[in-house]
């Protein structure tokens, strides 16, 4: 260990003492390196950051009471630790002694810590904090004049299947399955443009009003979807459809995503209080799915169906203010404590005319897409021999998502996991606990009996997605072989939902 970083170490028991602290915490280290003539003072001044600031939010982070002893007998948190044996890879892999700067390093990269949620809030990636603490490390590699192949987009070749799948479907009256399917592709780039436009209008608003548009245009597409199903009698595909939703971002997408993050790291840590809350909220939509199928288990009659919908209509408004307290806590009064990386935008960012004008077409591509995809779903699923609940539970939702979910595997693969989880996790509490409870409201409108009555399966299904993925992701870290157990779980559910009837 160098004397800079056992300076730091004992100026963080100083800190500890200061505050009238009962431990030593990473918080005390990270003050200790903000000292005058410590590293960290230039360091947060490259990257944007005001000292003041940051000390308050150090400060009020460590627990106040009298050790047991002394000052000389503070002992570590396990956070403190954590930091201490992360600054230790980092010297080991660098070949050198333990130094301060290494212990900044970890402090700025440990996905828990308070500097990590200030870096996040800022916009800075963990990619851009290696690069000014170490300048010795090379630079992105320029472009060179090397001439460069022009790819077109997958979106732009996908976008033919919408034309295609409308002659198909208003022209030439094709086979439901061709219909179907290019109805299918169709949906796929659109969805894409969708998400991208409500990325650049959020990039305009600023992090509070852009989190709210985020939060309101996350599932659009597989909403619209759900919404013409409903108008067309299709409750139970409608059904299957959120269930199946939750199902794969819980399952299918959290496990590629920790699977492309394990292919860089060995050990993958993220924000262990956003991963927890949406699983207290996931498990509150098993709640919600549980009571109304244990109404209709004890009162199987006709003349109890009225009753269960008007059960289901209240628990979709509980549902709904439970979504809207969510969206306080996390976009206002505790965004500091969930506060993630910032979604990153490649090229320039868009003017609000063309965002608003992308976001309008896609969004009426998407209605066009979704009433041939539907009409066209009970004869095409008989015709390719699915069931509907594999249709409804597996097929939709894999379409609908299709963009979301490449982008959080995407995401995760660049080592920006917490942006990863924050897709997936974030999408299934928002189909559980918005996008459900509008559907239920939706049908009142429509004259369908929409309600919050699932099939067995699809309750128990959904309780032991939610219980598994609380057992991954509750500590923190993970690594690939959990993805893959994750994906185990989801080919499980789709063999059963392929063998219903």
């Amino acid at each position: 260990m160098s004397p800079g970083a056992q300076r730091a170490l004992e100026e963080a028991r100083e800190e500890a003492t200061r505050l009238g602290h009962d431990a030593i915490g990473a918080e005390h280290i990270v003050l200790a390196l903000l000292r005058p003539d410590a590293p960290a003072r230039p360091l947060l001044a490259r990257l944007g950051l005001d000292v003041g600031p940051v000390r308050e939010r150090l400060e009020a982070g460590g627990r106040r009471g009298r050790p047991r002893g002394g000052a000389d007998e503070l002992a570590y948190t396990s956070h403190a630790r954590r930091l201490i044996e992360m600054a230790s890879k980092e010297a080991r892999e660098a070949g050198t002694g333990l130094t301060a700067e290494h212990l900044l390093l970890a402090a700025l990269l440990e996905p828990r810590g308070t500097m990590a949620r200030l870096l996040g809030e800022a916009g800075v990636g963990p990619d851009r904090v290696r690069r000014e603490l170490t300048p010795g490390s090379p630079p992105p590699a320029p472009e060179g004049p090397t001439p460069v192949r022009r790819r077109i987009p997958w979106r732009l070749l996908l976008l033919v299947a919408v034309p295609v799948s409308a002659v198909l479907g208003y022209v030439v009256h094709a086979p439901a399955a061709w219909v179907f399917g290019t109805a299918c592709l169709g949906v796929l780039p659109l969805a894409g443009y969708m998400g991208e436009a409500t990325e650049h209008l959020a990039h305009r608003t600023g992090p509070t009003i852009g989190g709210l548009l985020n939060a309101t245009f996350g599932n659009a597409a597989e909403l619209i979807i759900a919404l013409v199903a409903l108008r067309a009698g299709l409750v139970e595909l409608v059904k299957a459809s959120i269930t199946g939703s939750i199902l794969g971002n819980l399952l299918l997408i959290l496990g590629l995503a920790l699977i492309a993050a394990g292919t860089r790291k060995s050990e993958v840590r993220f924000n262990r209080t956003s991963t927890g809350m949406s699983a207290g909220m996931l498990a509150l939509a098993v709640v919600a799915l549980v009571f109304p199928a244990l109404f209709h288990l004890v009162h199987p009659e006709a003349a109890a169906r009225l009753s269960e919908l008007h059960m289901s209509e209240a628990v979709a408004g509980i549902l709904i203010l439970t979504y809207a307290c969510s969206l306080l806590f996390t976009l206002r009064t505790h965004r500091y404590l969930l506060g993630g990386e910032a979604h990153p935008m490649s090229g320039p960012v868009w003017g609000p005319k063309k965002a608003i004008a992308v976001l309008a077409a896609a969004t009426i591509g998407v209605a066009i897409e979704s009433e041939l995809l539907v009409h066209a779903a009970t004869e095409a699923s008989e015709a390719i021999g699915l069931s509907s609940v594999f249709l409804g539970l597996i097929v939709i939702p894999i379409i609908g998502n299709a963009a979301e979910h490449a982008a959080a595997v995407v995401l995760s693969r660049k080592g920006q996991i917490d942006l990863g989880l924050q897709i997936a996790l974030g999408s299934s509490t928002q189909v559980a606990l918005l996008i459900a409870p509008l559907l239920v409201f939706a049908g009142v409108l429509m004259g369908q009996d929409m309600n919050l009555v699932f099939r067995p399966f699809e309750v128990l299904a959904l309780a032991m997605a939610t219980m598994v993925t609380a057992i991954i992701t509750l500590d923190g870290e993970s690594h690939w072989f959990e993805g893959v157990q994750l994906l185990a779980v989801y080919g499980m559910v789709a063999v059963g939902a392929f063998f219903l009837e």
